[in-house]
């Protein structure tokens, strides 16, 4: 029963947060196309429709095509993302705004039109997989974000599973992610028709559990294609069981390189899973790196970069999203042996077998032009 009572306050912590962040929606402002810097996202989504039209939380066997051209507005912190307020009018010189949205009736037509964005942009695709607790309208804002602040080169892909975006509804959400292997799989198929060349895999949270699962299933089928084209995985603040991820790992026969996490041991949301799973830790926030020390992964410890509860340094931290704006491209900003080497990253380096742990810290050369 003591186990149980330690819970409650981080639940509460947690769910304190989560009450006071305003939620996301899709707003649509044509005009905010003047004002914002514009990035077009494809999404396959297996998210149900609600009755105000909107994708929502429920679940759907069918995975639906849509993109978003989502502005990002020119007045904000590196790392923030404004939302619009109930009863205030959008303002596109501060708010995230949709200033097109485009429906597809099927996957032809979702991929004529990636197909066009990745002959324009090299083949390269770049598949953003949001976390628990959150809306439709969130993950697709926070993989334009991030496309933005970093500067990602390729076309913008998100996989919007139907999370309940309910902080109470963990456990609708861990199964929504093992429901939707098939969608994400579906969909790299899609982008991989379309013409990628190069896809990166990037996931948040939960997000990096259903990407492995998917991963897993994909190497059980055999579909060697497929894997072939994933040419790098980013699993941020994973929220997977190690020894459940060891098992993943394992199935599959060689794992995409580079392959990247980004951890924090202050980590209090995967703290608090860690907890309500009974279990001491969570791969997002490793303390023993001998326990996957078989795997090629390379860790990036963000710790010393913590925002907010520690979950979404990458996304959230300025200093570290000037760190890793100083890499020229995905390539180089995935390649961490080489910017070990090269001192890009600055930090302790550790290595136990084939795992690499970068402690990252900041420097005071992060903040100066490049």
């Amino acid at each position: 029963m003591q186990g149980q009572f330690r819970i409650i306050p981080a639940l509460l912590l947690a769910l304190s947060l989560a009450a006071c962040a305003p939620r996301g929606a899709v707003i649509t402002m044509p005009e905010a196309a003047v004002t914002g810097s514009v990035r077009p996202v494809f999404i396959g989504t297996t998210r149900g429709v609600g009755p105000d039209g909107e994708f929502d939380g429920s679940r759907v066997d069918t995975l639906h095509f849509t993109r978003l051209d989502i502005s990002v507005p020119p007045i904000r912190e590196t790392g923030e993302i404004k939302w619009t307020g109930r009863n205030r009018t959008p303002d596109p010189k501060r708010d995230f705004l949709t200033t097109q949205r485009i429906g597809f009736d099927g996957p032809d037509t979702f991929r004529s039109d990636l197909s066009r964005i990745l002959r324009e942009t090299g083949g390269e695709a770049v598949i953003f997989v949001h976390g628990f607790n959150n809306t439709f309208a969130e993950g697709a804002y926070r993989i334009a974000q991030l496309a933005h602040d970093l500067d990602l080169p390729g076309a913008v892909v998100h996989y919007s599973w139907p999370s309940a975006a309910q902080p109470l509804n963990y456990v609708y959400d861990r199964d929504s992610a093992i429901f939707a292997r098939d969608g994400l799989e579906q969909l790299l198929t899609e982008v991989e028709n379309a013409g990628a060349q190069r896809v990166i895999l990037v996931a948040h949270s939960m997000g990096s559990a259903l990407t492995m699962e998917t991963l897993r299933q994909i190497a059980i089928r055999d579909e060697s294609r497929v894997l072939r084209k994933v040419s790098g995985v980013v699993l941020i603040s994973p929220d997977i069981d190690v020894d459940v991820f060891r098992a993943q790992a394992k199935a599959i026969p060689r794992l995409p390189q580079p392959f990247i996490v980004f951890s924090s041991e202050r980590d209090r949301i995967l703290q608090l899973s860690a907890r309500l799973a009974g279990r001491t830790e969570r791969l997002g926030a490793i303390r023993d790196l001998s326990r996957v020390a078989d795997l090629p992964i390379t860790f990036l410890d963000t710790a010393a970069f913590n925002a907010g509860t520690g979950h979404f340094n990458l996304g959230n931290s300025p200093a570290l999203i000037r760190l890793m704006e100083r890499l020229t491209s995905v390539d180089d900003a995935l390649d961490a042996d080489r910017a070990a080497r090269t001192g890009l990253l600055p930090g302790v380096v550790l290595t136990v077998q084939n795992a690499t742990q970068i402690i990252l810290r900041p420097v005071a050369e992060i903040g100066s032009p490049r």
